[in-house]
Parts: structure tokens; sequence; C-alpha cells
């Protein structure tokens, strides 16, 4: 927890108000310094001292941090309340941002989960030649690098000091410390003799590396920039090529990767008894982590890059992110919007960026261009896809009256297009924009420019699930909606409609539905449908062998989603030995209409009754029954042989 936050308005380019933000936050503030970085150091350096110290200066924090280590301190807590507030053409109205991005920072995150991954340093270098030689010499004092070339060097390789090999790569697959290569026409070089060769060319090739530097031009991967490991520059660019060679360098070691992603196999749609229905995170996942796992899927964390597709998309949250998880940014946007609102502010909007990208371009046009308005609440997130549509719903359940989303150039936009048309479809097109990023000026212009819906009347409280917090707010925003939403098509929220005609009953949706929106009635024919619980995972509609259900996308905000409603009831077929209720009229009927008397089992009238008896009645009606059809028909029971039959069959007296 803070102790003191210590406030410096950067050689009084912006105001700040001690009592304001400590009356709004709760925290001790200090008096406002100017110079803590040069003439107030000393006041720093006491202040960090006595541990727990927040400093409002984020620019100097590596200079904070030495402070720190000098005075055998732990390195205070740096919040950046200049660029993302205070430097602003609205910076005297900005208090109430100050206060909320304040008490934001300040919210204890969640430890952490991490693995480790080790490095030897083996090397696969790809590319052309005189490159990829070249790297290979530059490489060769710190990695074991083998060179793969398409065909045998002009020249034998003189330089033994890393090995080169000539084939064609058939398959690359892995991640850092665990790459495994597939090569064919495999020639490896033969040292000794005057003139060394390469071995006769064989398929087949096998080996590991950890580490692999593409210089080829080519992509092994279609997400590379995402693959730990692997390095790619472009041949005809030496400055990235000079930079990759410089990266791989450092990849030596033992080195910490967060554990993005969580799973629950439990609550997974992806499929069952072997028909595929929910592929979702799979095709959001464009660094091809995610496998199907029999009938859940699984994550593989090496491989896994963090972008946060598969969170936004997942219908159930059998996939969530967990570097923090959901549960913690919903608590960052309530507590933004509930400071903001306790210091004065009214209707705030929210702009998310990455951690890369967008906080360089929120510190560009707070430097050189009108700054962020007033009412502009900044919110970095690691990655921009994982802010989905239940985190834009919940941003305005909680108060905010627009949400922008600051997309970066490396930014996948195909996830964030679909997510945000859904959190449109329910709050309305004004509330949402993706905003392109390649110009300072007119992300500036979009947010100084951009109109202001009002915002919630009464502010939700976001907990619980992600399904729950979208219900939650889009009860928020359309308090008096009488009927269902229209969703776009692929929503994760919908009914399911049935043929009541072409339906028989045979309940198979029900038996594999996923999330139990489908059920039975064990007392009667019926099949029962609770709207809230449906995912339109699709399987359903695989499953059906008459092909009579299909899905229609839609949010129903009325209780009547919350409860069981009957989409197909027949009355049930009585046994006509014991009036038992089994199966369902029009279905035993149409059984009987397509047997009786066509078929050779149930050729007699004898026969055909059993289509109309119960379980247990056919079975006793078969087992009695002494006609040459019955299945169950045997020769009579022998009489039991005893000692006086056998003695008397010796024939001895």
């Amino acid at each position: 927890m803070a102790g003191r936050v210590i406030l410096c308005d950067c050689a009084g380019s912006f105001a700040l108000d001690p009592e304001a933000l400590s009356a709004a936050t709760g925290l001790a503030c200090s008096r406002v310094h100017s110079a803590l970085c040069s003439d107030e150091i000393s006041r720093a350096a006491e202040e960090i001292g006595k541990g727990s110290a927040v400093i409002a200066c984020a620019q100097e924090a590596a200079l904070f941090a030495e402070v720190a280590a000098g005075l055998g301190a732990e390195a205070p807590q740096c919040v950046d309340l200049r660029d993302r507030a205070g430097w602003s053409e609205e910076g005297e109205k900005a208090g109430a941002k100050i206060a909320a991005l304040l008490a934001e920072a300040l919210l204890e995150s969640p430890a952490e989960k991490t693995f480790d991954i080790t490095s030897e340093g083996r090397c696969l270098i790809l590319g052309p030649e005189t490159l990829a030689l070249e790297a290979a010499a530059q490489l060769a004092e710190v990695l074991a690098v083998t060179v793969l070339l398409e065909r045998p060097p002009r020249k034998p390789p003189l330089d033994r000091r890393f090995d080169v090999a000539v084939g064609r790569l058939r398959r690359l697959c892995g991640s850092l410390g665990a790459f495994a290569v597939e090569i064919d026409a495999l020639r490896q070089f033969v040292p000794g003799g005057r003139a060394p060769v390469f071995a006769p060319p064989r398929d087949g090739g096998r080996s590991e590396c950890d580490i692999v530097l593409d210089l080829s031009g080519g992509r092994m991967f279609a997400a590379g920039a995402k693959r730990d490991g692997y390095l790619r520059a472009e041949p005809s660019d030496s400055r990235a090529v000079a930079r990759a060679i410089f990266e791989a360098a450092q990849l030596v070691g033992t080195f910490e990767k967060p554990l993005y992603a969580r799973t629950e196999p439990l609550l997974c749609v992806h499929a069952r008894s072997g028909i595929t229905g929910c592929t979702r995170c799979m095709d959001a996942c464009e660094s091809g982590a995610i496998r199907p796992a029999g009938d859940h899927v699984a994550v593989d964390p090496a491989i896994c890059a963090g972008c946060g597709d598969c969170s936004a998309v997942c219908p159930s949250g059998a996939i969530s992110f967990d570097a923090p998880p959901p549960a913690h940014l919903f608590r960052r946007l309530q507590v933004l919007a509930e400071t903001f609102r306790k210091a004065g502010g009214k209707a705030p909007r929210l702009l998310v960026h990455d951690s890369g990208f967008g906080s360089e371009m929120v510190r560009h046009i707070a430097r050189f261009s009108r700054g962020l308005p007033a009412d502009v609440i900044p919110l970095e997130v690691p990655s921009l896809p994982l802010f989905g549509h239940a985190e834009m719903l919940a941003a305005l359940g909680v108060g905010f009256s627009c949400v922008g989303l600051l997309l970066s150039p490396e930014t996948e936009p195909e996830t964030l297009t679909r997510e945000a048309a859904l959190a449109m479809a329910i709050a309305g097109s004004e509330r949402v924009r993706l905003m392109p990023g390649d110009n300072p000026e007119a992300v500036a212009k979009t947010a100084w420019g951009y109109l202001t819906p009002p915002s919630v009347a009464a502010p939700v409280l976001p907990m619980g699930s992600r399904r729950q917090v979208v219900r939650l707010a889009a009860r928020a925003l359309n308090p008096g909606a009488g009927t269902p939403l229209p969703l776009p098509e692929g929503a994760p929220y919908g009914r399911v409609v049935v043929d009541t005609d072409a339906c028989t009953l045979c309940l198979s949706c029900a038996g594999q539905c996923p999330s139990g929106a489908l059920a039975d009635n064990p007392d009667s024919p019926e099949l029962r449908f609770q709207e809230d619980a449906c995912l339109q995972c699709g399987l359903c509609t695989r499953l059906c062998p008459e092909s009579a259900i299909r899905l229609e996308p839609r949010l129903d905000l009325s209780d009547e989603a919350l409860a069981w409603q009957v989409l197909h009831h027949e009355e049930p077929f009585e046994c006509i030995e014991c009036a038992t209720p089994f199966g369902a009229r029009s279905s035993i009927e149409r059984i009987a209409a397509q047997l009786a008397e066509k078929h050779t089992m149930f050729a007699s009238d004898e026969q055909a009754r059993l289509i109309r008896m119960c379980p247990d009645c056919r079975i006793k009606a078969q087992y009695g029954g002494a006609g040459e059809d019955n299945p169950l028909r045997s020769e009579s029971r022998p009489r039991v042989r005893t000692t006086e039959d056998y003695l008397s069959g010796r024939g001895d007296g």
C-alpha cells in the first residue's frame, strides 16, 4: 500500500491540488514540488528512504530507482500525471482526471504467474549465402551457430566456429528454447582433406535449436513477431538485419515468461462426441498456440504471445486472460469512473491504448500537440485485443460515456472490429470507436471532437463473469428495452429456434449441449431452453438429425431469458399393455406406420404390437412368444442327469 504521494509539477508546467487529490482518493499527498529530479532530489531521497513512497513523475523513474538503490531501499512507484493529464489545453480543469489516474495507479495488482524458458544458444540461421555466413561469423563467439543454405556455397566454409549445412527446410515449429526442425535433401559438411565436400543428400533430417534467425525474406510463421526466439529481418534492410543479429546474441540463459491465459476445460464448448462446435479462440489466435485437446482446447504457454484475442472472443470464459485477470481490469475501470465523479467530474470518456505504441502516442500528443481533453481518461492495457466487448460494455456500465480504442500499426484489427461491432449493437454505435493511431494530429483531433452521449444514470458494479457483466451493463444502457436487441452474426448471445414440424424430440441436442441451455423433461416428451445460458456454439445445429434447429443471435434483457422455456412439447404415447407413458406420440405413430406390415420383423399384427409397447412389456412379449420368429426362443431345457442315471447307464447292475 502507498504511504504517501510525493507531488511534482515539473517546473510548474501543470497544476496540482494536494487537498483535492487527498479528498478524492483518500491518499496522503505532500506539498507540490517543482524539481524533485534536480534541485529537490534530497527531498525525494528523504521520502524514498521512509519506504512506501509514490512519486508523481514517471519520466525520471530510473533516477529515483538509482537513488533508492543507494539508500538500500525499495524503488518507489512512479505515476505519470503530467503527460496523461497535466500537459493539456485543459490542464487547469484536469483535477478530477488526475485524481482518477492516481487512484487507479495505486490499485494492488495480482501477482503475475510465470514459468522459466531456458535457451542454450543453439542458433539456426536461414538466408542467402553471403548474408547468412556474415551473420554467423558475428554470432559465433556467443552462440552455437548452424547455417542452413539452399545450395552448396561457392567456396567451402573455412570458418570452423560454426557449422554449415545444405538442405530444404520442410517444417519448423516450437518457440524459444524448443524449436524442432525437419529438413529434406539434407547435406552435411564433411571436413577434412584438401577439398572438403558435402555428404550425399537425405530426406527427413531432424534437429533442435533454441533460436531461429531468418534472413531469407520468407516467413516461417503467420505471426512471426509474436513467436519468442524467432527473429526475422528482410535481407535488403541492413538496419533490421543488424538489429536481429543483436537480439539473437541476447537470447542465451533462463528467461521468465508470463502465463498469459488461464483455461477451464469444463467450460469449453469446442466439441462433443467428436463433433466440432465453437472454434472462436483458434480462429482468433494468430500465433497458433491453441490446439484441440479432445472435447476442449489447450493453450501452449511457450507459444502464447499474450495478445488476448482468445479471451476476448471466448463465449463461456473457458479461456481468460490472466496477466492480470478480467476482474482486475473491471476493478480498474470502476475506480477510474468512481474517483472521477467523486472529484467533481461528469461524463468521463475512456481512451484505451497498449503499453508500447499507445503510451508513446499519448506522450507525443501531450508534448507536441493539444494534449488530451480533461474528460478523456487514458487506460493502458498490456495488449489492446484483450479489451473485448465485455470490457467495453463494463466501461460504459460503470459510468464512462464512450470508449475509444487507440489502434497501433501492429494491432490486428479483425478481432477488435468484431468485438466493437458487438458492443455497439448492445450499447449504441456512438459509444464505441476504433481510432487509427498512425497520425498523432488525427488522434488528437478525434479526442477533442468526439461528441459524448450521456453516461448511464445508475452505474453498475462490474462483478461476476464477463457474461454477467455484459448483462448488467446492457440493462443499465438500455433501461426501457422491451424487445431483445438484435446482434451481429456470430455473437455469443442468442436463442435457439426449433422447427416443431421437423423435430422428433430425439433430444440429441439436449444430451450434448455443453452449457446446459437445452434440456429435456424427464416426466414428459419436451425440449426446454434457457436463453441466458446459450453460447451460440452451434453444436445443436450440427447434431440435429432432422436439421430442425437454427440460431438467432440476440440479447434478451428481460427476466424471461433466465427462465426455462418450452421449445417443443408433445403428448406421450401410452403402452398398449400397461399404459406406461413412453416416447412421443407422433414418433411412435410414425415408426409404426413405417415398419408395421412393411418390415419382416413386424409383418404380423402380433409383431406390430411390439412397436407400441414400452421396453419392459416388449421384452416380456418377446420372451413369452412361441412363434418361430421369437429371437429368444430355444430348445426345451434338458432333464438333469442324476447319479442313478449314470449308474444305470454303465450296465453293471
